[in-house]
């Protein structure tokens, strides 16, 4: 193939799929083609309106719960009569808002169809090809950075010396415990100078159904050290900016599989509260001592009468840790490591496009 890998993804609004880009990788979202701009947060819908598909080489599937079955289907016939290579990143091996099921048998059709697979970790790699036996091969490819180590040059924590700040953002999921990371924080956490921010997605209709939104509001008003702010889809600035004014990330999963937050909070070196779900602790393994050890609880076993103590005690840990020792801004040795990291990341990719 001559020329730059032409490369749809579904979707792309995140960091990791973003980056995928180089002189050899083309990203079409968001990009103006004779069919117009492919959308950002393109679904495989959209992509069938839009045949035949030679004006793209590669499309890359990322998260696909919410995708038709019927017309996923559709999307990968397509490709197979029209010669559009199926790669697909197993991000999630657990689902976030459907059934167990559901999320499986798309992956079941998407294994049937020969796409290429794409693991984050080793062990999610075998994970998924016990929960998929047509799944043969995965190529282990590690996430990476979430925010380019470029604009990180010269960034320092903007942080007081007085007290801790934490920070938890995104939208309202089935597998955050939103309401019960605030509420414990608010009464676990002494100190009167202690910050938690919030930066919040905006609520569905179906939020209020799914979801205690008033009691989690009322714990933010009656706590002066909480600030909640909420935008439309916060840009990577915005994220930046806040991790920046935040010495610990918490991230309180009670199901998952990986953690583009936990990557952050690498990047911007914080010290991570994180539940220990999934492969995420494989995840952090990754980067072996060149990054702080998370703050592990454990959310994921199903004891749910013992995940307020828990979260609690990891709350107690990371109070003495950043007292013993503050965070400091972004570690140019880690971005440099990033840099490398990201050379890898994009070969990988570019060698599971053409082969």
């Amino acid at each position: 193939m001559s020329g730059a890998v032409r490369v749809v993804h579904l979707p792309a609004r995140t960091p990791y799929v973003r980056k995928i880009v180089s002189a050899d990788i083309e990203l079409l979202n968001g990009n103006r083609t004779r069919h117009g701009i492919v959308p950002a947060a393109v679904g495989a819908e959209w992509l069938l309106r839009h045949r035949p598909l030679d004006w793209l080489d590669v499309v890359h599937l990322h998260h696909i719960e919410f995708e038709d079955l019927l017309v996923l289907e559709d999307l990968l016939d397509a490709c197979a009569n029209e010669s559009v290579k199926v790669v697909c990143t197993a991000h999630d091996l657990v689902p976030m808002f459907t059934a167990a099921g559901d999320l499986r048998a798309r992956l079941e059709l998407v294994a049937q169809s020969g796409a290429s697979w794409i693991g984050l970790t080793e062990s999610s790699a075998a994970e998924l090809r016990q929960l998929v036996p047509a799944v043969e091969r995965v190529r282990v490819i590690p996430h990476g950075y979430v925010v380019a180590p470029d604009d990180l040059m010269g960034r320092v924590r903007q942080v007081s010396s007085e007290a801790s700040g934490f920070l938890m953002y995104g939208a309202l999921r089935p597998n955050r415990g939103h309401l019960t990371a605030v509420t414990n924080w608010s009464l676990a956490v002494p100190d009167p100078h202690a910050r938690l921010s919030l930066l919040l997605r905006p609520f569905n209709p179906a939020d209020f159904g799914r979801y205690n939104i008033d009691a989690l509001l009322s714990v933010v008003r009656a706590d002066d050290r909480i600030s909640a702010t909420m935008q439309s889809y916060p840009s990577d600035a915005t994220v930046v900016e806040a991790g920046l004014r935040s010495d610990a990330l918490l991230l309180p999963y009670s199901r998952g599989t990986h953690s583009g937050q936990l990557e952050l909070a690498f990047d911007l070196n914080m010290l991570a509260v994180c539940s220990s779900v999934g492969h995420l602790r494989e995840q952090a393994l990754v980067h072996g001592d060149r990054v702080i050890e998370p703050i592990w609880f454990d959310w994921g076993d199903g004891r749910d009468f013992l995940y307020g103590e828990r979260l609690v005690a990891a709350l107690e840990t990371a109070g003495r840790q950043l007292v013993a020792r503050p965070r400091s801004g972004p570690s140019q040795e880690f971005s440099d490591y990033r840099r490398d990291e990201h050379t890898v990341f994009l070969a990988e990719h570019r060698e599971t496009y053409l082969n």
